[in-house]
């Protein structure tokens, strides 16, 4: 019995050696399908990450606010946090919990708070914070990633720092 991992490399030397003999070839035909079994997705890069986070804190501190930004890839794991000079310690993890939760259902923070009056149990899902402050990244519709934001005295200011880190993504 041929492993999964024997066929994925045989696929793709083979998919090499076809691209191989048509260098030079310009196609119009759409990318080939990825081995069975294999799902693609999109990622946030590292530098979009970065640029999302920063823009975040900019606008925290530019309302005198003190925060920490955490942006979480589509998974849910944590790709960077800043804490801003001055932020409660409380806010690094607030900041990822809502990062978190906004990623999982692909809507900010502020719109699942309602959510819970139908399904309370929702909170009791572990690693999610359903307070204000997330805002989730979307390609498409699908969602890649989420900025939160925790340390401002409300969760619309909270929020409203993370709505400045996704726009910067279209900048």
């Amino acid at each position: 019995m041929i492993s999964t991992r024997t066929r994925i490399a045989a696929a793709v030397a083979g998919l090499a050696a076809v691209g191989a003999t048509t260098v030079g070839a310009v196609s119009a035909t759409a990318a080939p399908a990825p081995p069975r079994g294999v799902i693609q997705t999109s990622h946030l890069s590292i530098a979009a990450a970065q640029k999302a986070a920063q823009a975040a804190l900019d606008a925290a501190g530019k309302a005198g606010q003190r925060v920490s930004v955490a942006v979480v890839d589509r998974d849910g794991n944590t790709m960077l946090t800043l804490r801003g000079d001055g932020a409660g310690p409380q806010s690094y993890s607030s900041a990822q919990q809502k990062a978190f939760t906004a990623v999982s259902w692909n809507a900010k923070t502020s719109e699942l708070v309602g959510r819970l009056q139908q399904a309370p149990t929702l909170k009791d899902i572990d690693g999610t914070l359903f307070l204000a402050g997330a805002v989730p990244v979307t390609a498409g519709t699908a969602p890649i990633a989420a900025v939160g934001v925790a340390g401002a005295p409300s969760g619309a200011q909270d929020e409203s720092f993370a709505q400045a880190g996704v726009e910067a993504l279209g900048k």
